[in-house]
């Protein structure tokens, strides 16, 4: 008599389990692209856990790193000068990295609010983006002087970098 009691109560609370977000693979024709006038260009060292369900946002989760040294303006002395440490500083901040907090629905489609680390300095951002046909797309600003990137020389190009991604995913 217990038995089928007891299969009753699993059956029914098997019902409530919480639904979990769907991991993704990035897929190796992503793009990180960023735009400060000169210089310009984009990182091909993205790596990390995408954890993303439209129907469970608060389950939902980013955790990626970016590698420094995969920066390519175009141009291999501006590449070797970024990689310095008057700039991005590679062999001591290896990494950018961005870890979500949050991530809402939006009227054109989603923002992630977290801590982006880079150059040693944590701050908390937020970003637009969308995901359409397994791609996540979105951009945001940076504010090198907020990281204390060649705080030295202010004026030299522009302080802000408009940082783009097309992150295609697979399950």
């Amino acid at each position: 008599m217990l038995y089928p009691f007891a299969a009753i109560i699993i059956f029914i609370a098997s019902g409530f389990t919480f639904i979990q977000s769907q991991n993704w693979k990035i897929a190796e024709n992503y793009s990180v692209k960023f735009d400060g006038g000169d210089p310009s260009g984009e990182f091909s060292g993205l790596k990390g856990n995408i954890s993303f369900d439209e129907k469970d946002l608060a389950g939902s989760k980013f955790d990626v790193t970016i590698d420094i040294a995969t920066i390519n303006t175009g141009n291999g002395m501006k590449n070797t000068h970024a990689k310095s440490d008057k700039w991005l500083d590679a062999v001591k901040y290896p990494t950018i990295k961005f870890t979500s907090s949050s991530i809402t629905k939006t009227a054109s489609g989603y923002e992630a609010k977290g801590m982006l680390d880079m150059h040693g300095v944590q701050k908390e951002i937020s970003f637009p983006f969308t995901f359409s046909g397994n791609i996540f797309a979105g951009s945001f600003e940076v504010n090198r002087l907020d990281y204390n990137i060649n705080t030295t020389e202010p004026e030299h190009g522009s302080a802000k970098f408009k940082v783009s991604v097309s992150v295609p995913v697979t399950k």
